[in-house]
């Protein structure tokens, strides 16, 4: 498939100029990459050649036509946990994109599920990281996508994750009731924080709340695999709430033991030290349940997805596996 991207300038954007609103939001590429691209005219705004310095509208569109580079290598297995004429659900490695961004357009969830079942139009319900393994549902029809997003606002779905993290994790349940706001003491843009909540606390300003409830499954050779119960679904919600309570998920390279980890890859800058620190390539964590009602019988869905071998050898490497 030819790719093709396309934004739309959002408010907090509106005011700032084409080179600046590519170099802060699609950090993939340095600011000298994207000049080039601006100059040779693979930068549209509206339809138009862009230019570097001019200042982008709310609602303008930004239009990219990259070349036809080689894309990084990926994991493009997948398997089919459920299917039927209205819903698709997968379940993914964690060395698979859902969605095309940055480097990634034909190698990802999206192009590969719409090159094996020709279809044209799919919506994903849900949408886990590149780097995290696990169920992920797609609707095959708006109205399918449209019952089941509804269900996902109105917290009917159970979803269920696990994670291996850093440090010996309670015995008991830990609650993390908070909020979610754009950590400002991070170098990285996307970086977000969890706040837990407080007595009679004022949200400030974009803060998102989120409830997640963990759960010790077994702690071994200085790390945990913990169960992970959202009650809301929002962004890196996991990953941050669980970095907060201070057991960071193994092979995290933003949420991690070290946040430069994350600034060295995308410089392509990691170490042989720093991989083995990190433990694993990529993030332990996995979606492993949801349950929902079908869009069209309402009858009652129970995904589950095996825990990958990569997180299994994480926890006990030498010995039997340990669930």
């Amino acid at each position: 498939m030819k790719r093709r991207s396309r934004i739309c300038v959002d408010l907090h954007e509106a005011g700032t100029n084409v080179v600046e609103l590519l170099v802060n939001r699609f950090t993939y590429q340095g600011r000298d990459n994207w000049l080039e691209c601006i100059g040779s005219g693979k930068i549209l705004v509206n339809g138009r050649i862009a230019v570097a310095d001019q200042i982008l509208s709310r609602a303008d569109t930004l239009e990219y036509l990259p070349d036809d580079t080689p894309e990084p290598p990926v994991d493009t297995s997948f398997s089919v946990l459920y299917e039927d004429s209205e819903i698709l659900a997968v379940n993914k490695s964690g060395y698979l994109p859902c969605h095309p961004g940055g480097r990634y357009f034909n190698h990802t969830l999206w192009a590969l599920i719409r090159q094996r079942f020709d279809l044209p139009h799919i919506d994903f319900v849900n949408r886990i990281d590149r780097e995290t393994s696990g169920i992920v549902l797609v609707a095959k029809t708006p109205e399918a996508a449209r019952h089941c997003r509804k269900q996902f606002e109105t917290h009917q779905v159970r979803k269920r994750y696990v994670a291996v993290v850093e440090g010996e994790f309670p015995d008991q349940s830990l609650s993390a009731r908070g909020y979610l706001v754009r950590d400002y003491d991070s170098r990285i843009r996307k970086k977000i924080k969890f706040c837990p909540d407080g007595d009679n606390a004022v949200l400030p300003a974009g803060a998102k709340q989120c409830r997640t409830v963990f759960r010790n499954i077994i702690s071994r050779n200085g790390l945990s695999m913990v169960e992970a119960l959202p009650e809301t679904g929002r962004l890196h919600q996991i990953r941050a709430s669980l970095l907060a309570l201070g057991f960071c998920i193994a092979g995290d390279k933003m949420y991690g033991v070290d946040e430069n980890f994350f600034l060295r890859l995308i410089d392509d800058r990691l170490t042989p030290e720093d991989i083995i620190r990190l433990r694993l390539p990529r993030q332990a964590l996995h979606a492993a349940e949801l349950h929902l009602s079908h869009p069209t019988t309402g009858r009652l869905i129970r995904l589950h997805a095996p825990l990958p071998a990569d997180m299994k050898n994480l926890m006990n490497p030498d010995g039997p596996e340990v669930l």
